[in-house]
């Protein structure tokens, strides 16, 4: 029954026209919105209404949360599911944004531990997604890739299967085998660039742990995709393959139209 009743108020709710201005909204923060196929472009629009509609917003450290937040935020988190089977997130009842970055207290398997560290957003498991709309705000536009909404709702996707280890539910013994393979070797290979010196297209962020490192991946996957192509070949094949879009590709189309 809630089930029904779910899908009957997302069917009334896309059954009105979209506002204009959240579709500007829109165009003017993700750029990967005006590369994305009409059809792909109609259903991040869809999900991102559902999931303004069915999230509970609250501003945080005297910020007054508007529809622009909101369409932001939704549109990122909803480009990561573009071709995913979804339910919008279900799991996460509540989005919290900060003005800019906030002081949180360091938690360690369940346990409040140490002083309070500067944090940008976190993401909890059956709880709320925490974001600095100062950073949520420039996600996108910045040539670092980074994204700290794809970075909390990757995490997010992390969660379904209930581990938070870095991989998230994949079709298949032979997928889990592959992403395990590269992902592991990968991570490594960001350990082993950072102390010799090199550069790299992934943040160090990811060195933390395995969780942080797809998360990590996920942002350059979408904020640096040609970069990450080229020089983490099979990497990005892992997260194409999971994500079932080409980011590269649809950047290297836009250039070329």
């Amino acid at each position: 029954m809630l089930t029904w009743l779910r899908g009957r108020r997302r069917r009334k709710l896309l059954a009105d026209p979209i506002s204009p201005i959240w579709v500007k909204y829109v165009e003017l923060h993700l750029d990967e919105f005006t590369r994305l196929p009409i059809t792909d472009q109609r259903k991040l629009l869809a999900d991102m209404r559902v999931i303004v509609a069915e999230k509970n917003w609250e501003g945080c450290g005297g910020l007054m949360v508007n529809d622009e937040m909101k369409v932001v935020v939704a549109a990122w988190a909803s480009l990561l599911v573009l071709h995913l089977e979804h339910d919008y997130y279900s799991r996460v009842q509540s989005i919290l944004l900060y003005p800019s970055g906030y002081q949180g207290p360091e938690r360690q398997q369940g346990a409040l531990v140490g002083p309070p560290d500067a944090r940008l957003g976190e993401a909890w498991y059956r709880g709320p997604v925490v974001l600095s709309w100062e950073d949520a705000d420039r996600a996108g536009r910045d040539d670092d890739g980074a994204n700290v909404v794809l970075h909390e709702f990757a995490h997010q996707l992390d969660m379904l299967d209930r581990v938070i280890d870095g991989t998230p539910p994949l079709e298949s013994r032979q997928a889990y085998q592959a992403w395990a393979a590269v992902m592991s070797a990968e991570y490594k290979k960001l350990a082993e660039d950072w102390r010799q010196g090199r550069p790299t297209v992934l943040d160090p962020y990811g060195m933390k742990d395995e969780a942080e490192f797809f998360a990590v991946a996920t942002e350059a996957f979408f904020g640096l995709p040609i970069e990450l192509a080229e020089r983490h070949p099979r990497l990005y094949e892992q997260l194409k393959s999971y994500y079932r879009q080409d980011p590269a590709q649809r950047r290297i189309t836009a250039r070329q139209g």
